[in-house]
Protein backbone atom coordinates (compact mmCIF):
# COMPACT_ATOMS: atom_id res chain seq x y z
CA UNK A 1 0.00 0.00 0.00
CA UNK A 2 1.17 3.65 -0.91
CA UNK A 3 1.76 5.26 2.63
CA UNK A 4 1.82 8.79 0.91
CA UNK A 5 -1.73 8.40 -0.28
CA UNK A 6 -3.05 7.64 3.45
CA UNK A 7 -0.30 10.90 4.08
CA UNK A 8 -2.16 13.44 1.56
CA UNK A 9 -5.40 12.36 3.43
CA UNK A 10 -4.00 12.73 6.99
CA UNK A 11 -1.26 15.91 6.60
CA UNK A 12 -3.77 18.26 7.91
CA UNK A 13 -4.48 16.56 10.86
CA UNK A 14 -0.98 15.98 11.07
CA UNK A 15 0.45 19.52 10.53
CA UNK A 16 -2.57 20.66 13.38
CA UNK A 17 -1.19 18.07 15.74
CA UNK A 18 2.45 19.23 15.58
CA UNK A 19 1.86 23.02 15.93
CA UNK A 20 -0.94 22.12 19.09
CA UNK A 21 2.22 21.18 20.60
CA UNK A 22 4.11 24.23 20.24
CA UNK A 23 4.27 26.92 17.34
CA UNK A 24 7.05 26.18 14.92
CA UNK A 25 8.28 27.47 11.10
CA UNK A 26 7.90 25.32 8.13
CA UNK A 27 11.29 23.45 8.71
CA UNK A 28 10.90 22.61 12.31
CA UNK A 29 7.43 21.20 11.51
CA UNK A 30 8.43 18.73 8.67
CA UNK A 31 11.34 18.25 11.07
CA UNK A 32 8.88 17.29 13.97
CA UNK A 33 6.73 15.49 11.42
CA UNK A 34 9.22 13.12 10.20
CA UNK A 35 11.02 13.01 13.60
CA UNK A 36 7.44 11.38 14.37
CA UNK A 37 7.56 8.83 11.72
CA UNK A 38 5.98 10.66 8.77
CA UNK A 39 9.49 10.18 7.26
CA UNK A 40 7.69 10.62 3.11
CA UNK A 41 6.49 14.29 4.02
CA UNK A 42 7.31 16.46 1.09
CA UNK A 43 8.74 19.71 2.07
CA UNK A 44 6.39 21.66 0.00
CA UNK A 45 3.65 19.38 1.06
CA UNK A 46 4.22 20.63 4.34
CA UNK A 47 4.89 24.33 3.78
CA UNK A 48 1.40 24.43 1.28
CA UNK A 49 -0.29 23.13 3.91
CA UNK A 50 0.92 25.52 6.51
CA UNK A 51 -0.27 28.39 3.97
CA UNK A 52 -3.52 26.60 3.31
CA UNK A 53 -4.47 26.10 6.89
CA UNK A 54 -3.31 30.00 7.71
CA UNK A 55 -5.75 31.27 4.93
CA UNK A 56 -8.32 29.18 6.60
CA UNK A 57 -8.24 30.39 10.07
CA UNK A 58 -6.54 27.36 11.53
CA UNK A 59 -3.45 28.65 11.72
CA UNK A 60 -2.13 32.23 13.16
CA UNK A 61 1.46 33.16 12.06
CA UNK A 62 4.44 35.83 12.85
CA UNK A 63 7.92 36.63 12.21
CA UNK A 64 10.80 36.11 14.85
CA UNK A 65 14.43 37.29 13.90
CA UNK A 66 16.65 33.91 13.73
CA UNK A 67 20.57 33.75 14.44
CA UNK A 68 21.12 31.05 11.88
CA UNK A 69 19.97 33.56 8.84
CA UNK A 70 16.48 35.42 7.49
CA UNK A 71 13.65 36.04 9.88
CA UNK A 72 11.24 32.47 10.30
CA UNK A 73 7.43 32.68 10.09
CA UNK A 74 6.05 30.61 12.72
CA UNK A 75 2.76 29.28 13.21
CA UNK A 76 0.52 29.06 15.74
CA UNK A 77 -3.10 26.85 16.08
CA UNK A 78 -6.15 29.06 16.77
CA UNK A 79 -9.68 27.96 18.20
CA UNK A 80 -11.01 27.13 14.74
CA UNK A 81 -7.24 24.58 14.27
CA UNK A 82 -8.64 23.02 17.75
CA UNK A 83 -11.71 22.29 17.21
CA UNK A 84 -10.29 21.05 13.08
CA UNK A 85 -7.87 18.95 15.20
CA UNK A 86 -10.61 17.40 17.30
CA UNK A 87 -12.88 16.37 14.83
CA UNK A 88 -9.90 15.00 12.73
CA UNK A 89 -9.15 13.10 15.93
CA UNK A 90 -12.28 11.70 16.09
CA UNK A 91 -12.77 11.33 12.50
CA UNK A 92 -9.08 9.04 12.52
CA UNK A 93 -10.61 7.18 15.24
CA UNK A 94 -13.53 5.77 14.06
CA UNK A 95 -11.90 5.58 10.41
CA UNK A 96 -9.01 3.45 12.27
CA UNK A 97 -11.14 1.13 14.23
CA UNK A 98 -13.45 -0.05 11.55
CA UNK A 99 -10.68 -0.53 8.96
CA UNK A 100 -8.42 -2.65 11.79
CA UNK A 101 -11.75 -4.74 12.25
CA UNK A 102 -11.93 -5.05 9.03
CA UNK A 103 -7.97 -6.49 8.22
CA UNK A 104 -8.43 -8.42 11.06
CA UNK A 105 -11.19 -10.36 9.39
CA UNK A 106 -10.15 -13.24 7.18
CA UNK A 107 -12.63 -12.56 3.65
CA UNK A 108 -13.17 -16.10 1.86
CA UNK A 109 -13.74 -14.99 -1.91
CA UNK A 110 -16.11 -17.59 -3.56
CA UNK A 111 -14.85 -20.39 -6.41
Amino acid sequence: MDGSQLLRGALDAAVLAVVAQEDGYGYDVLRRLRAAGLTEVGDASVYGTLRRLYRSGALTSYVMPSDEGPHRRYYGITGRGRAQLDEARTVWADFSRALSSLLQTEVEVPA
